[in-house]
């Protein structure tokens, strides 16, 4: 939810008022659905990198307005907790060499932010989850100043009616309770934007949803929370639990989660927004004093204000997006899947595949969803986020594999041509999935090397694994500056 708003008390006013004018706003999109013109002319991609920031020792800073102002650049944001911070990625195509292009601009700009973090002692990590955190991060007062974050998180403790328990298992078990929202804050990703047509769009949604598995499965870095070892991503069970707004009774009702993987796959993205408009009562309930149909009956184009408001505190893992850019309104695909990291090549190499491999099937003509259920796509996605790169998950015509072998059999050659098709320069092509290849090869992401290197470092006490983890932390902040993909990162 990036948007601005102040902090203020709603109204059962303000709700019914906020539930007449979204719906408005969807009569008026699916009309502009029917109607107008999308700029779709370029496949456009964007990025966005989500960071944690910590000091000499490793441990969270809590400094992000001392980071941001000493920055001083636009293009990075305050996120959720003050030790984060996130940065958004300038839009462009990616044909020719744009990979690389985006791959250089990204080093550059955070080579210059680092050296601006520094001079207020903060240090910027690129990790889904960073593994010094402590309970004592999590309360309250670690949110952001922004008072959006403190609104969000009093509306979301308000729907629910008591506090929050995050309850994970994995190798070891964590169970904490909070009263705010602040756990998602250890929640840091990479969002991948790509710019569709109206007619394309179901395709490229439904083959997102189709591979999250498998981008789990390649790219997980969320292995350890609160100094616990829990799934490989377990970013993923954090941020589905940080967010809830349902009490244990209306989970057993089937209440449907705000954050959420989906139940089928759509014809239409009218579908996705029309689910949240008749599922999720609203948390922010803001209105605008336009009135969207009369700006369409105009010749304008309708910002639709609280449909994208409402959207935006529905976190569908790959999420809609309807934007406006100089007067002309687009769509896009956000995948929310992948963490943050573990390098800038690594994101890259994350991207690459999944710009390839969902051009692939989007244009496939026989479409994989055909084939596919779509609880089979669902159980993909959790049994990758548990276990990672060691995953098996089930693909059609091969039944279930060992994800890596997946990959390698299947998947890549699909990425490669999927490239092709955009256009993607050779070299970068061949690069860039190489690395996920190397990856597969290997059995070493981001978060086989955190586990790895935590077990080589850890004794028995509770201070020998916190002393561990700044070891580890340490290790991974010197070798991500270095750009060298983490299937090279030795364990010691």
């Amino acid at each position: 939810m990036g948007q601005d708003v102040e902090h203020r008390t709603f109204t059962r006013q303000d709700r019914t008022l906020f539930r007449g004018k979204v719906r408005l706003c969807l009569d008026v999109f699916a009309r502009m659905l029917r109607e107008s013109r999308f700029d779709a002319d370029e496949a456009r991609t964007g990025i966005e990198i989500e960071f944690n920031l910590v000091d000499e020792a490793n441990d969270p800073a809590l400094r992000n307005a001392d980071v941001l102002e000493a920055i001083a650049d636009p293009d990075f944001q305050t996120e959720l907790g003050q030790f984060n911070i996130e940065i958004n990625i300038a839009p462009r195509t990616l044909d020719g060499t744009g990979l690389s292009q985006f791959e250089a601009g990204i080093r550059k700009t955070l080579n210059d932010a680092e050296a601006r973090a520094a001079d207020v002692g903060s240090h910027l990590l690129m990790v889904g989850i960073l593994p010094t955190l402590r309970p004592g991060h999590m309360t309250a007062q670690t949110l952001s100043a922004n008072p959006r974050y403190s609104l969000l998180s009093d509306q979301i403790l308000a729907a629910r009616g008591e506090d929050i328990k995050v309850a994970i298992s994995g190798p070891e078990r964590l169970s904490v309770t909070t009263d705010s929202i602040i756990p998602e804050a250890a929640c840091t990703s990479t969002q991948l934007h790509l710019q569709v047509s109206p007619d394309d769009f179901a395709a490229y949604w439904n083959a997102a949803q189709a591979i999250a598995g498998v981008q789990l499965a390649v790219g997980a870095n969320s292995p350890i929370l609160l100094a616990k070892e829990l799934w490989r991503e377990t970013r993923i069970a954090l941020f589905e639990q940080a967010t809830d707004t349902r009490s244990e009774e209306l989970k057993a009702q089937g209440v449907r989660p705000r954050v959420w993987f989906g139940e089928r796959w759509i014809n239409s993205i009218f579908d996705l927004f029309e689910e949240n408009v008749r599922y999720f009562p609203a948390l922010l309930p803001i209105t605008e004093d336009d009135d969207p149909a009369v700006t369409l009956e105009r010749g304008g184009t309708p910002g639709l204000g609280e449909l994208r408001l409402h959207n935006g505190t529905i976190y569908r893992w790959n999420r809609p997006i309807y934007d406006v850019v100089d007067d002309r309104p687009h769509l896009r695909v956000e995948n929310r899947v992948l963490p943050a990291g573990p390098t800038v090549v690594d994101t890259m190499a994350n991207a690459a595949f999944y710009f390839g491999l969902v051009r692939a099937l989007a244009t496939d003509e026989q479409p994989l969803w055909s084939q596919m259920s779509f609880s089979a796509a669902e159980e993909n996605f959790y049994v990758a986020a548990q276990h990672g790169i060691g995953a098996s998950l089930y693909w059609p015509s091969v039944g279930s594999l060992p994800a890596a072998e997946l990959v390698l059999r299947r998947l890549l050659p699909m990425a490669h041509a999927g490239l092709d098709s955009l256009g993607v320069d050779a070299a970068d092509r061949d690069r860039l999935l190489g690395i996920i290849e190397q990856r597969c090869l290997t059995s070493r992401n981001g978060a086989t090397w955190i586990v790895g290197s935590f077990h080589a470092r850890h004794g028995h006490s509770h201070r020998d694994r916190l002393a561990a983890l700044r070891q580890v932390t340490g290790d991974y902040r010197a070798l991500m500056n270095s750009n060298e993909p983490v299937h090279t990162w030795d364990i010691s």
